[in-house]
């Protein structure tokens, strides 16, 4: 299975599709049979998903060999720990307001000597207790990805000493909600909304931190793509829906 954390911290683009409004692990197989997608984006903050739902898409993802991580709402550490134990590669944490929040969200991610994780290693995440705890805790630390989102106003001001935050592995952007904060909701192109990612980009080169974003089309991911970034979400479930249902419309629109 080819990792998100590793292809970003070798420079490589990472190319995501996001499911959780139509969840389904089904839909997660049929992505991974697909092929062409780097990873998976589990939506838990949009699309409010259950601990069940979660663990199910993980296991759907891993025997689809579609590495993926969950992108949380503004949370707490239960249920960062236990989305971890369910299964979770990673966690985005979204609507932080500044390295405070950061730094205590990964202290929650990680064990010793990082962080404070309360440790288990009975659960999915550790083979339900076959693997040594001292290998569990080396492994996880390691390999867990831990991303954040940078969205409200006090990040965007703090953004170079979130960056500068250790264990981060990407800042991502969402492009709405910086319209949203800058006052010009949905104006993508607006120079404001261009030039705080630009910005955010800047800081995440000086710090060696890859960035990611929702792209609004192709022109724009190779634009960002030009400011470095790395990781894009190329494709929604409920996107690509709307796609289907429209294609079948019209390639059926001349019957008679």
């Amino acid at each position: 299975m080819p990792r998100i954390k590793e292809k970003l911290a070798s420079g490589e683009i990472v190319r995501l599709f996001g499911v959780g409004q139509i969840y389904s692990p089904k839909l997660i197989e049929i992505v991974g049979h697909h092929g062409g997608f780097d990873g998976l984006w589990i939506d838990a903050e949009h699309a409010g998903l259950s601990m069940s739902e979660i663990a199910l898409a993980t296991l759907a993802a891993n025997a689809s060999g579609l590495d993926h991580f969950v992108r949380m709402p503004a949370t707490d550490y239960a249920v960062v720990m236990r989305t971890l134990e369910a299964g979770s590669n990673g966690l985005m944490i979204s609507m932080v307001q500044g390295p405070e929040d950061v730094e205590r969200a990964v202290r929650w991610a990680k064990f010793w000597p990082r962080g404070e994780r309360g440790m288990n290693g009975g659960n999915r995440d550790g083979g339900f207790g076959l693997e040594p705890l001292a290998d569990y805790v080396a492994r996880v630390n390691k390999e867990t990805f831990f991303g954040v989102q940078i969205e409200t106003a006090r990040a965007i001001a703090s953004v170079a000493e979130i960056a500068a935050v250790p264990d981060v592995d990407l800042l991502f952007v969402g492009p709405a909600d910086i319209s949203q904060v800058l006052g010009v909701p949905g104006d993508f192109e607006n120079p404001r909304c261009l030039e705080t990612i630009e910005g955010i980009a800047q800081a995440c080169q000086a710090a060696g931190k890859p960035w990611g974003i929702v792209p609004r089309g192709p022109e724009y991911a190779q634009r960002m793509a030009d400011w470095g970034c790395r990781m894009f979400v190329i494709g929604f479930d409920h996107q690509a829906l709307h796609t289907g249902i429209r294609a079948s419309k019209e390639r059926y629109q001349g019957l008679r």
